[in-house]
């Protein structure tokens, strides 16, 4: 307040020097100005100590209840330190009793993770079973209860263990027994039939059935997919047909069984004749083919002429010795004409018809009649030298053909599916094949008809030169 009036008086001062010429008007009206001042600073001065009374009052009375809210605030302190001192005892007895319950619940879960973990795997191993199992083609409702175990999202219950131990059970009764029963297959046109299948535990299947009017026996594969029992598309060989026929009627105790559940089956539908191979061959496979007849066609003539002109040479030649001691040279000759179809029987007969020769002579007759005889004796044996050639150079022709071929679809049509390059490498391998086919038994029966041949020739000789001394061993004596 103080300082309110004096700024007033600074402001009356400074315009007494303004207005010097009006001081004593300027005095009068400052000094009203003065009074009213003073008078309102008084009664701002006592209203300004009228309300700090009563806000000091106020202050002490709010003083004295903050006080007593202190108190009460240090009370209620004093009993949350004792409750909190109480929990804390509290608090730490649980928190030990938390861990010892967490170690039981690690442990107790780890027991469980590991029994779910053996329950689970037993259960892929039963479904992986089931899944193979010619069984399943009969029931394949088995599966349904085995799904839920290998839902990871579900914990396996005793209901759960009781079934897997069930189809545990019952899978290995079957897995013991040959059935034969009356039940759905997949047959080799794609239709199912109700057929009479016979099941050999759990490694192989077999049917027969009526198909268009003809009793059809085979195999039967089974089909995880489908859950299906289906028919291979080839027929198994005659006499493996034959024996489960003759198992199937009860007439027999053996029958052919697959122990690697159809994988060796499967080998029959792959499974390739000559007459396939023949048709994948190519055209160079003919040329040889005709080879192979025409050799065939001349082995079994030269056979049969062989067989027609060997002669126990060494008997013959005793009888012949006999007579010629005894002077009886037209038995000997009647002997030889009975056999003149045969080459040594021939040569003897040319040698007794010049017994009255020379020793020179009769020899040169000897020899030119077995040089006569050789031609027809070694009649077609270069023919099947030079076929036993050619056959392995035709199916080498037939080899560089066939890779030829492969190799123009790999330009083409590059190497991502093996199936396109397959027919000129299986053109390649066909023909070589029947190419070394042919040659080698041709060269056989070469080298054996060549050695019958020499065999012959060499009886000839020896033949010709022990009746030249036989003969002219009588002119001596």
């Amino acid at each position: 307040m103080k300082s309110f009036i004096i700024s007033i008086l600074m402001i009356v001062f400074c315009f007494a020097s303004v207005f010097a010429e009006d001081a004593r008007l300027i005095s009068i009206e400052a000094e009203k100005i003065r009074a009213s001042v003073l008078k309102k600073a008084e009664l701002e001065e006592k209203q300004a100590k009228k309300e700090a009374e009563i806000s000091r009052k106020k202050i002490l009375s709010d003083k004295n209840a903050l006080t007593a809210s202190l108190n009460d605030l240090k009370s209620e302190i004093n009993d949350l330190k004792l409750k909190n001192k109480r929990l804390e005892k509290e608090n730490k007895k649980l928190a030990e009793k938390k861990a010892r319950l967490a170690v039981e619940y690690n442990s107790k879960d780890a027991m469980a993770k590991e029994l779910t973990g053996f329950i689970r795997i037993a259960a892929k191993d039963i479904d992986a079973l089931l899944g193979r199992s010619i069984n399943s083609a009969f029931n394949p409702d088995r599966e349904k209860k085995i799904k839920p175990v290998l839902n990871k999202s579900r914990f396996p219950g005793m209901d759960d263990i009781k079934s897997m131990v069930e189809i545990l059970f019952d899978e290995i009764s079957v897995a013991g027994q040959v059935r034969l029963i009356d039940g759905p297959m997949i047959n080799r046109a794609g239709r199912e039939t109700v057929s009479k299948i016979l099941t050999l535990g759990n490694f192989t299947a077999a049917y027969q059935a009526d198909e268009n009017g003809k009793n059809e026996t085979g195999f039967l594969l089974f089909s995880p997919q489908s859950k299906s029992l289906f028919a291979l598309s080839k027929l198994p060989p005659s006499f493996l047909s034959k024996k489960i026929k003759k198992y199937m009627a009860g007439k027999s105790a053996d029958v052919p069984i697959d122990i690697s559940h159809g994988a060796a089956l499967r080998q029959i539908t792959h499974r390739t004749s000559l007459k396939s191979q023949i048709q994948n061959g190519g055209p160079i496979v003919w040329p040889i083919l005709g080879i192979g007849l025409f050799a065939v066609i001349i082995i079994i003539e030269r056979l049969l002429f062989l067989y027609r002109a060997n002669i126990n040479a060494d008997k013959m030649m005793n009888k012949i010795n006999s007579l010629a001691q005894a002077g009886q040279w037209d038995e000997g000759i009647n002997i030889c004409e009975k056999q003149k179809k045969r080459p040594v029987p021939r040569v003897l007969l040319a040698g007794i018809n010049s017994r009255n020769r020379t020793r020179e002579e009769m020899e040169n007759i000897l020899q030119e009649t077995i040089l006569r005889e050789i031609p027809r004796l070694e009649k077609f044996l270069s023919t099947l030298g030079i076929m036993a050639a050619i056959a392995p150079l035709l199916g080498l022709l037939g080899t560089v053909t066939g890779m030829i071929n492969t190799f123009h679809v790999i330009t083409f049509y590059g190497t991502g599916d093996p199936k396109m390059m397959s027919g000129g490498i299986s053109e390649a391998l066909t023909t070589t094949m029947l190419g070394l086919g042919v040659a080698i038994p041709i060269m056989l029966f070469h080298t054996f008809l060549s050695r019958n041949v020499e065999t012959i020739i060499s009886q000839m000789e020896e033949k010709g030169v022990a009746l030249a001394n036989i003969v002219f061993k009588g002119r001596t004596d």
